[in-house]
């Protein structure tokens, strides 16, 4: 190995992988410097590779103990490795602070310490050796002190369980499902444009009485006010706080106080725009905002003027909701703001924090420091919004399981955020700059993927006992009875795409995969949150078994199932720690798949390379539309009056109830149905390889919620499902 495979193989940088056929490709020179670079490791020249291979070898034996170990509940005691110097005859003193107050401490001779390694380092000799913890150490983040002779150091030790929270911890063998929708396409009675945490309380209710047992939302995370028509809610702001623009202003106790909302709500002007956007076939992000926020502004001049002057009981749980959530609270509230600044000076070219004025960069600088002091008002506004859409998630989730949710909502956590984030903004050092987070080609996207997303730092995120991880589990869990984590194979290893090289000269970069695997089960015990995986893609070779014994449901797609020469596999082989489903954001729903909607778009955006692959694909979605029906028929879920000829229209109206009866066949212990497929929409809700080209993030669907619940489709689905429940429980 040359020093250039060592030091990448030593940061985790794999020297290849196998695409989907099996061949292998070659992780090349260029891709290996350009990742180093970015991870802030010199390796221009052979004398950058060797400094700096030796440092990232020397660094874990400089000092007394590295900055996290996590340690298996099961398996305790557990240890921690420490160095010393090989002739020290000085006690290692130790003691742990637990997290919920109390202390364990000790005293311990080198020398009945098991030795694991020796190594020369600087003329001295020095030995890796493990101190044995204490066996009762509860589950949980717990802060360890040594003192070696002059020498003091600390570490975080996390104690976590194996397994995550699971269905047989709700019910035993039981299986449930549940109603999947995108809340900003919700259409209320009364909403704004846009699906609002109302409407997902009112939509919770209803999936409820109908006999689900969950709720699906799309990623709930802050977006981008200063620039709301960037709706993907893959790549938000921030994955630890909420999407303000899904707050329900009406339902915010200021509205009834506050004269000047509702005389500007009133208005006649106001209203006929607000009627537009209801009645919008897709949404204006931009509109939405010009709407709400001026409404949430004399809200919260309201809130400040009655409650934070007078000291209220609101304003009691304002600032215990500040306090709790600290300085990340304040950050994400500066960083808001200071981009609404920014860009209002100097419209979109200010839009990205690294375009702002020199001492505004960094959350240290001095602009920033005096930004906050001047613009606190601004800052605190943020925060509430916080504040409210925290609670209005909160009363969504517990009018539900009044309902009837047993588990409740199921939030989405996206894999990564983009380097003009908040996140980015506010932990610099914790998200690489430089690449982008990707997949190689494979056969459906022969020239890879570049998702514009930063990763982050391997490396630093053990220096930083994991925190920006915990931190996003925790906000995502929050008030959720399960959790999806997009692309999940991130937990072992993600693709990184170096600036300027394309995904076709990438590489993947590992992870610490099993503590993070039991970071997620300590987070999801605590929360009593189930977790699914979203395993889709090119999945590393014992990935699914690890996930699997974590407690991780997998992600299973009906579109993605295949055996043989493309045949839809049988309902009995899906696994069934898994969560199945007919499709997602990214594919065509049951009907666009029938009428090749999604062929359709690709062909009139151009998105074929020539018409040759435009009639492959049509070819195959006519092969594949006769292996649906084969397959259905096959696990006798097709109605024997329906004739079973693909061009009949009552094929197509039939289709959604057989595909969930299907899956309702399955033992998987999760089945979650889309409300677009229940309602017969053809179209998709994300077009990949399209941004502004296709509405993505942008429909809303066909009926109110009142109506929605009471049409024949819904119940026909809903129906279909509980009677295969109950005939698979007799």
């Amino acid at each position: 190995m040359t020093l250039l495979d060592r030091l990448a193989e030593r940061v985790g940088i794999a020297p290849g992988y196998h695409d989907v056929e099996g061949t292998w490709f070659e992780t090349s020179g260029a891709a290996k410097r350009a990742i180093l670079a970015a991870m802030g490791i010199p390796a221009e020249t052979g004398d950058d590779q060797a400094a700096s291979l030796a440092r990232l070898e020397e660094a874990p034996w400089r000092t007394l103990v590295e900055p996290v170990s996590v340690v298996a509940d099961e398996a305790q005691p557990g240890h921690v490795p420490v160095t010393l110097p090989a002739d020290t005859t000085e006690p290692l003193v130790w003691q742990i602070a637990l997290e919920n107050g109390g202390t364990r401490d000790g005293v311990t001779a080198p020398s009945r310490m098991h030795l694991v390694e020796r190594r020369a380092l600087d003329g001295a000799m020095l030995e890796r050796r493990m101190l044995a913890l204490p066996g009762d150490l509860p589950l949980g983040y717990h802060r360890l002190r040594l003192v070696s002779g002059g020498t003091v150091a600390e570490s975080t030790i996390i104690v976590a369980p194996k397994t995550c929270w699971g269905p047989d911890d709700i019910v035993a063998g039981e299986r449930f499902v549940g109603l999947a929708c995108q809340l900003y396409s919700l259409r209320g009675e009364a909403d704004w444009g846009i699906g609002h945490f109302g409407d997902l309380r009112n939509f919770a209710v209803g999936a409820g009485a109908a006999g689900a047992d969950l709720v699906g939302v799309n990623p709930l995370h802050a977006m981008f006010l200063a620039d709301p028509a960037q709706a993907s809610p893959y790549s938000p702001a921030s994955r630890d706080w909420l999407n303000a623009l899904y707050i329900d202003p009406t339902a915010v106790p200021d509205f009834a106080e506050s004269e000047p909302a509702r005389r500007l709500v009133s208005d006649t002007d106001f209203q006929q725009r607000l009627e537009k956007a209801r009645h919008a076939e897709l949404i204006d992000y931009r509109e939405v905002a010009e709407l709400l926020l001026p409404v949430l502004e004399l809200l919260f001049d309201n809130f400040r003027d009655r409650h934070l002057a007078r000291g209220t009981e609101r304003a009691r749980g304002f600032r215990s909701f500040r306090d709790r959530h600290g300085r990340e609270l304040e950050l994400f509230a500066q960083f808001m703001a200071l981009q609404e600044d920014q860009t209002g000076r100097g419209g979109i070219e200010r839009f990205a924090w690294w375009a702002w004025p020199e001492d505004c960069r960094t959350p240290s600088g001095a602009g920033v420091d005096r930004f906050r002091r001047s613009r606190s008002a601004r800052i605190d506004f943020h925060i509430y919004l916080q504040w409210i859409a925290d609670e209005q998630l909160r009363q969504a989730a517990e009018a539900g399981r009044q309902a009837g949710l047993r588990i409740g909502i199921y939030r989405d956590l996206a894999v990564g955020v983009g380097p003009a984030s908040a996140s980015a903004w506010a932990h610099p050092r914790a998200l690489v700059r430089g690449v982008s987070i990707g997949a190689p080609p494979d056969v459906y996207n022969r020239l890879g993927q570049n998702w514009g997303l930063s990763p982050l730092h391997p490396l630093l995120l053990k220096e930083q006992a994991f925190r920006p991880f915990i931190a996003a589990l925790r906000a995502n869990m929050r008030h959720a009875g399960a959790l999806r984590i997009d692309h999940v194979m991130g937990l072992m290893r993600l693709f990184w795409v170096p600036e300027g090289l394309g995904p076709g000269n990438g590489a993947y970069v590992a992870y610490p995969f099993d503590d993070l695997l039991r970071i997620a089960a300590l987070e999801s015990r605590r929360h009593r949150c189930l977790v699914v995986g979203e395993d889709l893609g090119t999945v590393p070779e014992g990935f699914r078994p690890a996930m699997n014994a974590a407690g991780i449901l997998s992600y299973r797609v009906m579109q993605f199932e295949r055996v043989g020469d493309g045949l839809f596999a049988r309902p009995t082989t899906y696994p069934e720690a898994a969560m199945v489903t007919a499709g997602t954001h990214d594919l065509p729903t049951i009907e666009g798949f029938w009428l090749g909607r999604d062929l359709e778009w690709r062909r009139e955006l151009g998105l074929y390379p020539d018409p040759e692959a435009a009639a492959g694909d049509r070819d195959g979605r006519r092969a594949d539309r006769r292996r649906l029906i084969d397959a259905l028929i096959d696990a006798g879920v097709w109605p024997p009056d329906v004739p079973d000829d693909e061009e009949a229209d009552e094929t197509a109206r039939v289709l959604p109830v057989a595909v969930y009866r299907f899956l309702a066949r399955t033992p998987c212990r999760l089945l979650m149905i889309q409300i677009e497929d229940m309602l017969r929409q053809r179209e998709q809700i994300n077009l990949p390889g399209t941004v502004d080209e296709h509405p993505n993030w942008r429909r809303r669907l066909e009926l109110p919620l009142h109506e929605l619940f009471a049409s024949p489709e819904f119940a026909a689905v809903v129906a279909a499902v509980a009677n295969e429940r109950r005939r698979q429980s007799d």
